[in-house]
């Protein structure tokens, strides 16, 4: 069983200068596992594996991803680790972290 996750972005998760791991961050074409709808944001556990070849993604959680269309790499501070849990995209929180207003 696979889910099948577009827009799809590899995210390193960093802290300060120390690499956690990636993650697959990206938005749910089609779920086999019926635990996400069509159009949901999924943000996966950390990547185990990665088959550029099938477009296929494991993570630590035995989940398996297909890959569909092109994707990009970028990257989060663990900081901001919990904004993409939540359903932002790295770009979102990119323009989160640029906005002079703080919120508390």
């Amino acid at each position: 069983m696979e889910t099948y996750v577009k827009d799809w972005q590899i995210v390193e998760v960093f802290d300060a200068e120390t690499v956690i791991g990636d993650v697959l961050w990206g938005i749910v074409e089609d779920d086999q596992t019926y635990r996400f709808y069509t159009g949901d944001y999924v943000c996966s556990s950390k990547i185990t594996r990665v088959d550029i070849v099938n477009h296929v993604v494991i993570t630590a959680s035995k989940s398996i991803y297909k890959l569909v269309g092109e994707g990009i790499k970028s990257k989060v501070a663990f900081s901001n680790f919990e904004l993409l849990r939540n359903g932002f995209s790295p770009q979102e929180i990119e323009i989160l972290n640029q906005s002079p207003t703080t919120l508390h």
